[in-house]
């Protein structure tokens, strides 16, 4: 059934949506009794959807514009416009240069690494001794910075990507280092230190 669809082209049509579909349809496979047939209800439901959602939109065959051209679709159609309204602003007819574009990526990440040195130093206690873990992480981004700042733009750049990701996981990861400790423990570590 989903081969046949994907034999006549439907799987263009929205290639994320069908990609799912086909992956459950071979988890479904891999199942059976009440699990297969919710899984199976489930797909059914998700391919009629598909199917709606396909005839509803333009035929293959009419994808084309009055002038003979296959028709673009609206990312297509923002790059054309920005292109356009780049090369008018400029006068030039030349759309923005990679030297541009990277000098403002190199200029926002420093920007971003700056931000976040002054955050760091914000979270240090006023009398820090030189063992607490947040002065070391401060002390350790300065050193960073004098010795190489491109190194301390590309870390900072790794550590926005890792709170992204501990962020879209939910925050899962630092979740089990926070826990307090019982009362229980705390009375053990007393009768041991009394």
């Amino acid at each position: 059934m989903i081969d046949a669809r994907r034999e006549r082209g439907d799987h263009r049509f929205d290639p994320v949506r069908f990609r799912f579909i086909e992956a459950l349809a071979r988890r479904a496979a891999a199942h059976g009794g009440d699990a297969r047939r919710i899984l199976d209800d489930r797909m059914a439901k998700l391919l009629a959807a598909y199917d709606e959602d396909l005839e509803r939109a333009p035929r293959a065959d009419s994808t084309t514009t009055q002038e003979g051209q296959p028709h673009r679709g609206a990312l297509a159609e923002l790059v054309d416009h920005i292109g356009r309204h780049a090369s008018s602003s400029r006068g030039d007819g030349a759309a923005l240069d990679s030297k541009t574009l990277s000098y403002f990526r190199n200029t926002w990440s420093r920007l971003s690494a700056d931000r976040r040195l002054t955050q760091s130093l914000a979270t240090v206690p006023q009398n820090a001794g030189p063992l607490n873990s947040r002065h070391l992480v401060h002390r350790s981004l300065m050193l960073m910075r004098e010795l190489s700042p491109e190194y301390l733009h590309r870390f900072m750049s790794y550590v926005d990507a890792l709170q992204w990701v501990d962020q879209a996981n939910g925050g899962s990861a630092s979740a089990g280092t926070d826990t307090p400790r019982t009362e229980g423990n705390r009375k053990s570590a007393r009768s041991r230190s009394g």
